[in-house]
Parts: C-alpha cells; sequence; structure tokens
C-alpha cells in the first residue's frame, strides 16, 4: 500500500528516478531545501511499502488579496507507477491544504503548452487554462498556467481566462 507523507531531507537522495522524465523539471538541491523549510506542508512524497519514493509534489503558497493562491511548482510519479491516480492524490492533498488551512482563493500550475497528457489530467482535475504564458520553458515553449478556484472564490474570479497570451516578464511574482 503507498503512503502519502511528508516530503524530508532523506528523500532528496531517493527520489532521482522520479525526475527521469523528459517533461519533468528539475532543480538544484538548495530549491528543494528552500521549499521543504519555507512550505513544509505543501511538500509531500508517495512512498511504496518497501521505502521507494513513487513520486512528489512540491508547492507553495503566494499572493495577496485575491491573489493568495497555492502553487504547484512541481508534481511528478515516476514512470513504472503511473496511471494509479497518484498525481491526483497528491493534487488533491495540496488543493486540500490551500483551501483548508490556508484560506487560498485558487491553486495554480504550469504546463508545457505540448504536455497534452498532463495537460488532460489537470482538466479532469478541474484545473482550466488561465493564460498562455509566450516562451516560459527556457525562452522556447510556451507554458500553460491553469487554475482551479477553491471555496474561497465564490465567483470563480480567479479562473476567468485571459484574452491574450503574456510573456515572463509579465508575470507576478511574490
Amino acid at each position: 500500500m503507498t503512503t502519502i507523507r511528508r516530503f524530508c531531507c532523506d528523500d532528496l537522495l531517493r527520489f532521482a528516478s522520479v525526475n527521469l522524465d523528459h517533461l519533468t523539471e528539475t532543480f538544484n538541491m538548495s530549491f528543494y531545501m528552500t521549499y521543504l523549510a519555507r512550505w513544509p506542508d505543501y511538500f509531500h512524497a508517495a512512498v511504496s511499502p518497501g521505502g521507494r519514493v513513487m513520486g512528489y509534489i512540491m508547492g507553495k503558497v503566494e499572493g495577496q488579496g485575491e491573489s493568495w493562491h497555492g502553487h504547484v511548482t512541481a508534481v511528478s510519479v515516476a514512470s513504472e507507477f503511473r496511471r494509479q491516480k497518484l498525481a491526483k492524490k497528491l493534487m488533491n492533498l495540496l488543493e486540500e491544504i490551500s483551501d483548508k488551512m490556508d484560506k487560498a482563493y485558487f491553486v495554480d500550475l504550469f504546463v508545457r503548452a505540448s504536455n497534452m497528457p498532463a495537460i488532460r489530467m489537470y482538466e479532469k482535475l478541474g484545473y482550466v487554462v488561465y493564460r498562455r504564458v509566450l516562451r516560459y520553458y527556457s525562452g522556447e515553449e510556451d507554458g500553460l498556467d491553469m487554475r482551479k478556484a477553491l471555496s474561497q472564490d465564490v465567483e470563480k474570479k480567479s479562473i476567468v481566462p485571459l484574452k491574450r497570451p503574456i510573456t515572463p516578464d509579465e508575470l507576478e511574482y511574490d
């Protein structure tokens, strides 16, 4: 049986196989450590009975006012553990923490515009394309900013799509 638990420092030495997918963004160790220290509630691992990291989700909470939101920085499942709804479980956990604990208005994430399997999965989870970010990935590939409204956003204002694409320098970071 799979266990979903908080990510811990030891996992940084055991999760490399999860990041082997060419569509998965990888970061340096200090980036992961920053998330682990600043947003531990948003960093979880799916672990096999034998202790193998099968997948993980890493995120944060950011913004102000009605832009206060949960953000999925990375969600990845090792190829041999896909099609078991692990990503869905990890996403649901981050959404629940964003909604119930931090009272966020929405959850957002960025995905490569060419990653149709991921886009379809996010759509099944209730995400919509909020906007296209031109040349978001390494200045080459467009990214899609996808969002899902949470209970604080009663009128669902956060998911009304923008009518035009934007460039990375137009993104607002907190």
